[in-house]
């Protein structure tokens, strides 16, 4: 397949499955709280609904308000480019690999945070403070966590780790590759703004993380942030299933029946992984701040036994 191709195909593939991702899981959560719930497809047409608005902008805002969307978006997406999602050969997996993709989801934070601070709202400053507290103990959680795979087949590349692993079979999964998981499921959890480290279903100014930092926005930024926010989960998401579950997925040189099955399966996947985080947003309350260290040390401290596990079972 060619190069270009694959790359386009992958860019289609995340801008058309990240929406849907969101509403599988508002729907299990619905399922779960006994609720009819909206469908699976609302994401679209609340995408679709504010591309067609105009926004409302604070007469305070400077250009960072302004570039902010476009910057968060495009970092998101060219980290999208970095991970494997249908096919483990990505033809840009030269330019980075886990320490690029980290800091490009660092970047889109960072300008989503700065431009909170822009207007001059006492919401976005909260927001933004809480935002960079949680980042603080999210990145090196999450680099740690993939670190552990990445020491097993000497590579950060994730093209590469994802070719080794699924190449090694059932052989992959041990303790250290079952920790290294659960740290990142536990990420997955905080990365995402999900229950209990956010609430994105509310605007209560005790709770809301995400949701204080944009609330200056409407209509087609604001689209651009939501639709940023969801690429953002489902990348985490492609990084649970394909680093560390890559079976299913295609290599290079496969037909476009093998492709079209490799993106069954990883639909599949990030389905059941979106179904678990909903269940475990409908079993916990959201936690208050101060209780948050408490809920990532837990996930940093994961990385590191996964870490220990992969010396002493190398070591042994």
């Amino acid at each position: 397949m060619n190069p270009v191709a694959i790359v386009i195909f992958q860019i289609i593939v995340i801008i058309a499955l990240s929406p849907l991702l969101s509403g599988i899981m508002k729907k299990v959560k619905a399922f779960f709280q006994i609720r009819k719930g909206p469908s699976i497809f609302q994401p679209y047409y609340d995408i679709a609904k504010l591309l067609r608005k105009d926004s409302v902008v604070s007469e305070n805002a400077s250009w960072i308000f302004h570039a902010a969307p476009v910057i968060s978006f495009v970092a998101v997406l060219t980290a999208g480019l970095l991970i494997p999602i249908y096919i483990s050969d990505m033809p840009l997996g030269f330019a980075g690999d886990l320490i690029a993709v980290v800091y490009l989801l660092a970047l889109a934070r960072f300008f989503t945070a700065l431009a909170s601070l822009d207007t001059g709202s006492s919401f976005g400053g909260m927001g933004g403070s809480r935002e960079m507290f949680v980042a603080s103990m999210v990145e090196p959680a999450m680099m740690l966590s993939i670190f552990a795979i990445a020491l097993n087949v000497g590579s950060t590349n994730l093209s590469y780790i994802s070719q080794t692993v699924s190449s090694m079979g059932l052989t992959a999964i041990s303790p250290y590759h079952l920790l290294a998981f659960v740290a990142l499921f536990i990420i997955a959890i905080a990365e995402t703004g999900r229950i209990p480290v956010d609430n994105p279903a509310t605007h209560l100014e005790l709770t809301m993380i995400h949701e204080a930092m944009i609330l200056e926005y409407s209509g087609k930024q604001l689209a651009l942030v939501e639709f940023g926010a969801m690429m953002k989960q489902l990348l985490v998401f492609a990084l649970l299933a394909n680093i560390f579950f890559p079976w299913g997925i295609a290599s290079s040189g496969v037909t476009a029946a093998g492709i079209a099955v490799a993106l069954a399966v990883f639909v599949i996947k990030i389905g059941i992984l979106g179904a678990a985080l909903a269940m475990v947003e409908t079993s916990t309350a959201k936690w208050r701040m101060f209780r948050l260290p408490d809920l990532l040390s837990v996930s940093l401290m994961l990385s590191f036994l996964a870490l220990v596990s992969f010396i002493i079972v190398k070591g042994g």
